[in-house]
């Protein structure tokens, strides 16, 4: 299927929305939240603290879902509400059923409000109906759902797709464009895919030849691993000069099938996520890089905006969504793009380590001591 189409506004910039959200904390921070905020504030919240945050993630194979996503979101809210909020959780397990089925039982439950990293964004589109139909908000995490949502928080998923094709071509050099490429890109379904493809290829174009690409079903990394041995004995393995890996999954698995190949040094790798393995393989020099998605602005952010929204905190609300969003069935919804980063051996200490996703002893285990060691990570 064709990714839905979706445009950014651009006079709305991700810098102003990150500078905005300092502005709605520093409010929180003053007591604003518990009442009226000066003479022209919204009025007092439309309900208390005792509220209900649906939140639905897609997959497990995405380490970060169950690793940050979750556990940042849970413990925002209960932070923002005094203990009070709670979240309902599920994990549709890379099942388009099972989130739908989800979503009717948060319906069925009447939760406040409904936190939605859709699997598949146009099929899961009546369900989100649904929900509006019976009064409770919808708001798109990490990737943006077709239907009637209320508001939209994830990366700007066009520069990620960017940061990935322009590792590759720095990394081949002045004679990118006479070398092979494999591209395996995510899942059509994702209303993200599009953006990271066509990032990537607005980078690429005219500095490397794309010998063959691939999408990945419900972004498996199996699926990955099958087509990459696929794109090994149509490309030759010496020919390969880099992978496109849309994330982390998919790069581990076409590791995977390069070393099973013979590879015996691995070609530039890309990634996206951050996870734990794949910082430790950027770390062995076997993956290239990845995409870090600060899991903690992006999520606490998601946490804020729900509370707001459930609560009526109109200005924080609106000082976290200062960027506007089309989807295919939407226009104009309010959002917050949230930037990311290419994390590399050289700032590996800046970024996940000083986020405090990782700590140096998560990284470096016995198996990595000595090329963390190398790079100075200690």
């Amino acid at each position: 299927m064709s990714a839905p189409t979706l445009h950014r506004t651009p006079v709305r910039r991700a810098a102003i929305a990150l500078t905005a959200s300092a502005s709605a904390l520093a409010l929180t921070a003053c007591g604003v939240v518990d009442g009226i905020a000066g003479s022209g504030g919204a009025a007092s919240p439309t309900k208390g603290d005792d509220i209900t945050v649906g939140l639905l993630l897609p997959d497990k194979d995405t380490a970060r879902f169950e690793n940050f996503d979750y556990p940042i979101i849970k413990k925002g809210v209960a932070t923002l509400t005094h203990g009070k909020g709670t979240v309902v959780y599920a994990n549709a397990e890379a099942s388009q059923e099972k989130q739908s089925r989800q979503l009717q039982e948060l319906v069925d439950q009447k939760v406040d409000v409904i936190l939605l990293d859709a699997l598949d964004a146009k099929a899961i589109a009546p369900d989100v109906q649904k929900a509006k139909d019976a009064g409770i908000p919808v708001i798109a995490y990490d990737r943006l759902a077709q239907g009637p949502v209320s508001a939209y928080v994830s990366h700007d998923n066009e520069a990620v797709g960017e940061i990935q094709a322009r590792a590759i071509t720095e990394a081949l050099g002045s004679k990118s464009a006479s070398r092979k490429i494999v591209m395996m890109n995510g899942d059509p379904a994702d209303t993200n895919y599009a953006k990271y493809k066509g990032g990537a290829l607005k980078e690429f174009d005219n500095k490397v030849q794309i010998a063959k690409a691939y999408d990945t079903d419900k972004w498996s990394p199996a699926v990955a691993k099958a087509n990459m041995k696929k794109a090994i004995q149509a490309v030759g393995l010496d020919n390969i000069a880099a992978v496109y890996a849309a994330n982390d999954g998919l790069a581990g698995a076409v590791i995977e099938a390069l070393k099973e190949a013979g590879a015996t040094k691995i070609p530039p790798v890309t990634g996206q996520d951050a996870n734990l393995d794949a910082v430790q393989r950027v770390v062995s020099g076997e993956q290239s890089m990845t995409v870090y998605k600060p899991f903690l602005d992006e999520a606490t952010h998601a946490a804020e905006m729900a509370v707001y929204m459930v609560q009526g905190h109109d200005i924080q609300f609106d000082a976290l969504t200062q960027d506007r969003v089309d989807s295919p069935t939407e226009k104009e919804i309010p959002s917050m793009l949230v930037p990311a980063v290419s994390l590399t051996t050289d700032n590996i200490k800046s970024t996940v380590i000083a986020d405090g996703v990782y700590t140096v002893k998560d990284i470096c285990t016995p198996k990595y001591a000595e090329d963390c060691a190398a790079i100075g990570l200690k």
